[in-house]
């Protein structure tokens, strides 16, 4: 078993867990039965996420928090688990009308919400200083980019990109950002988004970052990269025609490449 604090231990008891590994997480995600721990570095994204799962309760399907506590490395993040499946399951690939529409549901939740009081803000500014602090002390593991970012066709290293990012800040529409709305972290039951998850940089945002890493968590899955699996009938559209807004796509990319550096 591994090692919690005294308060958190007596709230799991003995109960039986597993460990998930879904997803790009840099923590440790214990599953019980009708909750879930989650194990990670100090820093602003795990003050942030405890922050705003109790603000969003009310607001938004997210898990309700049932402990929290911290030693001098480690957060402690107890959680309810939150109903349905991630979206990225088979049975939301094989339909892909059905798939994006929750999806869309789920970015116009956020956008309803009143910002006001919102306890947390992920403008540009701040996320380019985030940015620059990891490029700085050699945090960006480039392998790990899209095929192109770096490279003959792309930026010759982390440098250039945040370089390039700075001086083509584009102005932000801001709204209640997930901050990483990509498909496991979405889930979904009986026909719409019943859960929010991994939510270290949710706050207030430009609307596009979360479209722009949507569509990409779209076109990884439905096209193998996350799984080795391909799916047929996704059309990148899809998201679009149901979000009722045109494709800016140099907002797109902006906020994919800015996420290459996280």
């Amino acid at each position: 078993m591994f090692d919690v604090p005294p308060g958190i231990r007596n709230l799991i008891g003995a109960e039986k867990y597993s460990v998930d590994n879904v997803g790009m997480s840099h923590s440790t995600v214990v599953l019980f039965d009708d909750k879930i721990l989650k194990i990670q570095n100090i820093g602003e994204e795990s003050d942030n996420e405890y922050r705003m799962m109790k603000w969003l309760r009310g607001r938004l399907p997210v898990p309700k928090v049932l402990g929290f506590d911290r030693d001098d490395k480690k957060s402690y993040l107890l959680m309810t688990r939150v109903p349905g499946e991630m979206s990225c399951s088979d049975r939301y690939m094989k339909d892909p009308e059905k798939l994006t529409a929750m999806l869309a549901e789920g970015l116009q939740m956020l956008w309803d919400v009143d910002v006001g009081g919102c306890p947390c803000r992920w403008n540009l500014d701040k996320k380019l200083r985030i940015a620059e602090h990891a490029v700085k002390n050699h945090l960006v593991n480039a392998d790990e980019a899209e095929p192109d970012t770096f490279g003959a066709n792309g930026f010759q290293n982390p440098e250039h990109l945040l370089e390039w990012l700075i001086k083509n800040k584009p102005e932000e529409e801001t709204v209640l950002s997930h901050g990483d709305f990509c498909l496991p972290n979405i889930f979904l039951n009986e026909g719409r988004v019943s859960g929010f998850i991994d939510l270290g940089m949710t706050g207030t945002a430009d609307k596009w970052q979360d479209i722009a890493l949507c569509y990409r968590s779209l076109l990884h899955n439905f096209g193998g990269k996350s799984t080795g699996r391909k799916y047929p009938g996704f059309s990148e559209n899809m998201l679009f025609d149901r979000l009722g807004i045109k494709p800016d796509w140099d907002r797109l990319r902006y906020y994919i490449l800015l996420d290459e550096l996280y």
